[in-house]
């Protein structure tokens, strides 16, 4: 039905997706806050924190990586995802410093210990 690369491919696009909607999410976290959008807010850091906790579980790999050797044998670091080698190689040291940027953001707003708008 589906040969290897299109499975690899159909892969990528669902990774790449689900990556943009968690990254996208991290960069809006300190802006919603910015914003006092703080329903919003906590239900993204949610979602992340649930992210985070299912990378935890799978030795900090996303569970599409391990699907995605199934059909191919290239293991660079994006042969899973469409993005460049270089952000796939940082991607969790860039987006996890970000992340917990805006949860400092966040929070120190949330308290009243930032007046910034």
């Amino acid at each position: 039905m589906f040969s290897s690369q299109n499975k690899l491919r159909l892969l990528k696009i669902t990774h790449t997706t689900i990556w943009a909607i968690f990254a996208g999410s991290i960069l809006a976290i300190p802006v919603l806050s910015w914003m006092d959008e703080w329903v919003l807010t906590a239900v993204l850091i949610l979602l992340v924190l649930i992210e985070c906790l299912v990378l935890i579980m799978n030795k900090m790999r996303c569970p599409l990586t391990n699907i995605a050797t199934r059909y191919t044998d290239d293991r660079r670091d994006n042969f899973d995802i469409y993005l460049p080698l270089w952000l796939a190689r940082h991607n969790k040291t860039i987006f996890g410093s970000l992340f917990v940027a805006g949860l400092i953001y966040s929070f120190s707003k949330w308290m009243g210990l930032l007046y910034l708008k």
